[in-house]
């Protein structure tokens, strides 16, 4: 059978972010009959050319189960990378979970840097400027939109 194992035993709601260019959070919450001794595993490819590679750092919730991961080094490519979470129970067999993500569709964008305020009292204006944010995979400014909240005290 193709979704060999107990009903409900699967992961949920899993959810993944991209971080400070290169960092990436992923998390899952158990299976709701999943058997209290399930152990979770996080595997994944960038992209169909690179070999699928198992999470390095869990993060673990208070009975040792795997409820995430953090990568380093991520690089966001123009193709979806495949996650596939598998588990192990002594009791039963537990159904796996996998989704493909558009890496760049999950990235939170730094906030701008080197931001300058000269206002001029006599001219009555101010100029406003800043760093675009640093992302990870494109060096095109044309697709930020900016906005701006003065607040007058």
């Amino acid at each position: 059978p193709v979704f060999a194992g107990m009903n409900g035993s699967a992961i949920e709601n899993f959810s993944c972010v991209i971080y400070n260019i290169c960092l990436m959070n992923c998390t899952w919450q158990a299976g709701r009959d999943a058997p209290a001794d399930t152990q979770y595993f996080l595997y994944w490819q960038n992209s169909r050319d690179e070999e699928e590679m198992e999470c390095e750092l869990y993060i673990k919730d208070e009975h040792y189960r795997n409820m995430g991961c953090i990568f380093q080094n991520v690089s966001i490519g123009t193709e979806k990378a495949y996650f596939l979470v598998n588990g192990s129970s002594k009791d039963s067999l537990i159904q796996f979970y996998d989704e493909c993500i558009d890496l760049y569709k999950i990235e939170k964008l730094m906030p701008p840097s080197n931001i300058t305020v000269n206002c001029d009292e006599i001219k009555n204006d101010c100029i406003i400027q800043w760093q675009r944010p640093q992302i990870s995979h494109s060096k095109i400014d044309k697709c930020f939109k900016y906005e701006i909240n003065i607040k007058y005290k």
